[in-house]
């Protein structure tokens, strides 16, 4: 039955071309083109030869255009495979040049195959280029936001500046990265919203999750607590994270005590952090908090507890 259901889908597509050629005859001859006239004893004649040929047009796109998609598959499953399966770098960066190749590709292809269909058509493809060229040449002068749009995005991904997944702070707003296109960035907030934003409008670009990130802690205690009592305290609920199977994977390096920042309302802020893999620093901060203020409330250390 394969067969037979192939030969019927390449007879309609031959179908399918015949009309669109005459429906093309038509418009050209309403607006003064003269197109041959149609003698039904050449139909076949041009469906033997240029039929044929234009079929073999689109079949020849779409065999390309799926080969094209297996070898970028095959390549981000090399790079992959290459880099270790958990390093999030390669995969991210793998994920987002390969859906630009992949669109870039199909757009190349169809161009080309649609301008070979055409000339099979009899129809001449040089006065469609060359208004092509014109076309874009006035728009790229009417269009210069979208033509600096483009060119910083191309620089963005060549520059390798962001990746599709990674946690980013765009103008000011932060997200996680869904989309990278030539022209805009598809950011989603942490309210859920999708953020879109044009290349040529980003003054202000922070990749919160690239090769690290940290996951920063600050507590305040009174002024009469013995602080390198506290920073003891907070170095044990550091190591037994450290210790912790579940949490051990994500850390990359012991609890750091950046040290007292600041002094108000009869408090003392410390700040600590933690090195952790990328997209994982609130979790961890999280943790980092629960056990501080079990630890802080354990040992009496104001204001989490009360010495009465």
């Amino acid at each position: 039955m394969k067969p037979i259901r192939y030969v019927l889908n390449a007879v309609g597509i031959l179908a399918l071309l015949l009309a669109l050629r005459a429906v093309i005859a038509v418009v050209l001859k309403r607006i003064g083109i003269q197109e041959p006239q149609w003698d039904p004893r050449l139909v076949l004649n041009w469906s033997l030869t240029h039929g044929i040929n234009a079929l073999a047009i689109l079949l020849g796109a779409f065999i390309v255009t799926r080969a094209a998609g297996l070898a970028i598959n095959q390549l981000q499953l090399g790079l992959t495979r290459r880099h270790a399966a958990t390093d999030l770098e390669w995969q991210r960066r793998a994920t987002t040049l390969s859906g630009i190749l992949s669109s870039l590709v199909t757009v190349s292809v169809g161009f080309v195959a649609v301008l070979m269909v055409l000339r099979e058509l009899s129809i001449d493809v040089v006065p469609i280029l060359t208004g092509a060229g014109i076309a874009g040449l006035a728009i790229g002068f009417g269009a210069q936001n979208l033509v600096r749009d483009i060119i910083s995005g191309f620089f963005l991904i060549l520059e390798d500046q962001v990746r599709i997944g990674d946690l980013a702070r765009i103008n000011g707003i932060a997200g996680l990265v869904e989309q990278i296109n030539l022209r805009t960035i598809v950011l989603r907030d942490g309210d859920g919203a999708v953020q879109v934003f044009p290349n040529g409008t980003i003054t202000a670009l922070a990749n919160l999750s690239k090769q690290f990130a940290y996951a920063i802690v600050e507590v305040r205690v009174t002024f009469g607590e013995n602080i390198d009592r506290v920073n003891g305290t907070i170095r044990e609920a550091g190591a037994s994270m450290e210790q912790d199977a579940a949490w051990k994977p994500l850390i990359l390096a012991p609890i750091e005590i950046v040290g007292v920042v600041s002094l108000a309302d009869g408090l003392a802020t410390i700040r600590v952090r933690f090195k952790t893999v990328p997209l994982k620093p609130h979790q961890v901060a999280n943790e980092l908090r629960r056990r501080l203020l079990a630890a802080f409330i354990g040992r009496g250390i104001r204001p989490y507890a009360d010495h009465r």
